[in-house]
């Protein structure tokens, strides 16, 4: 990829840093408005918005109004964004059965992505878009932002240092997220001018992507239920799933998984010598109770987060630890406001301008899709059940 120098001109003679990255947004939906417009228009020294695309005329007149400066194009034709020369970067907030689809038409074009988690909800196109990026000049850069706060990576750090694991637990029950968009001062909108063929061809894609996971590829019957369990793993738990993944690595096994939704669920994970468990869900509480919690026989390690959507919520350590015989402290770290967007898009702008392939890739996101087919074959029980009752 050429160099983009900070006025728009090509040059390889200017630094790197000094390169401003042109971004196109495929979905002006809530995330785009409360989460990627801002954080974005708050890094313009890095970046600048130049093309939107939604199949809604009413959100991206909406959402151009939101980016300062010269506006930016607007299209409904996701190629016509992939394909612009004034576009380096593809932003791919949208509905998930387009995640790949349109990753794999920004790789198509030679464009760096970041993609929205989740990257996808079965192993057939996850391998789509890993064959994509091979033949492509873009990388994939997969959006499970937490695993790049630095109270996090902290977390990981002090992990690594223990000697031996005992326990892990992993939880995320959240409260109404009305209540905490209502409050993040970015006043998004809805819209209700959807092509009805559009609607239709969403309503297909998740029918289709969501059979190719249970049905095909996890051998669970396909539900009801067990599809809403699979979209919502897909959604809140790829957060939780993929920062565990970095923390503790690779589970062994399920050795139980209670799959009560709607409502809280919870999974026990098997590693070698110590167990983990997993809990999440939604209750009508408006708070926002997510972190990470590691055992060893001296030291307990928390990553505590708080919620994306109020935007400079930090994201803290905290450390218990014994402290002679009888005695132990806790230290609270809090090294940074940033947040782990803010810092997500940072690392996603190194990774551009240096040629380096992220962390959180589309090989890397494979492993959320293995954890989705660990639980639901352990829930599977439960939905041969329902499937059973409603075939009599």
């Amino acid at each position: 990829m050429p160099s983009i120098l900070s006025d728009g001109s090509n040059g390889e003679s200017a630094s790197s840093k000094s390169r401003i990255l042109r971004v196109g947004i495929i979905g002006c939906g809530e995330v785009a408005q409360v989460i990627h417009i801002p954080t974005l228009n708050h890094l313009s020294h890095r970046y600048r918005i130049t093309y939107l695309c939604d199949v809604s005329h009413q959100a991206l007149e909406h959402c151009a109004k939101k980016i300062p400066g010269a506006a930016p194009s607007t299209t409904t034709d996701a190629e016509e964004l992939c394909s612009s020369p004034d576009v380096d970067v593809v932003l791919i907030c949208n509905a998930n059965a387009y995640h790949v689809e349109h990753g794999i038409l920004a790789l198509k074009h030679g464009k760096d992505c970041l993609i929205e988690k989740p990257l996808a909800l079965n192993f057939r196109d996850v391998d789509r878009i890993v064959e994509a990026e091979k033949s492509s000049r873009g990388n994939v850069f997969v959006g499970t932002m937490r695993r790049y706060a630095t109270a996090f990576l902290d977390a990981v750090e002090e992990v690594g240092s223990l000697d031996k694991v005992l326990y892990a637990r992993v939880r995320d029950i959240v409260g109404p997220n009305s209540g905490f968009v209502a409050q993040s001062g970015t006043y998004p909108a809805k819209f209700s001018d959807f092509p009805e063929a559009a609607t239709q061809d969403l309503a297909r894609r998740d029918a289709a992507m969501e059979e190719q996971a249970l049905g095909n590829e996890f051998g669970v019957p396909v539900t009801p239920r067990s599809r809403r369990m699979l979209r919502l793993l897909g959604g809140l738990g790829t957060h939780d799933l993929s920062a565990m993944r970095e923390i503790v690595g690779m589970p062994q096994s399920v050795a139980g998984a209670v799959l009560t939704f709607p409502g809280i669920f919870a999974v026990l994970f098997q590693y070698d010598g110590f167990p983990v468990t997993y809990e999440s869900g939604f209750t009508g509480v408006p708070e926002f109770d997510a972190n990470i919690e590691v055992y060893s026989q001296d030291k307990i390690i928390r990553v505590n987060y708080d919620t994306p959507y109020v935007k400079g919520l930090p994201v803290t350590m905290t450390v218990r630890e014994r402290v002679g015989e009888a005695g132990w402290q806790e230290r609270t770290i809090r090294k940074t406001y940033e947040d782990p967007y803010t810092l997500q898009f940072l690392e996603l702008y190194d990774c551009v301008v240096e040629g380096r392939t992220p962390k959180t890739g589309a090989a890397d996101a494979k492993k959320d899709v293995e954890l989705f087919q660990m639980i639901l074959r352990a829930g599977a029980e439960t939905y041969k059940a329902e499937a059973a009752a409603a075939s009599q």
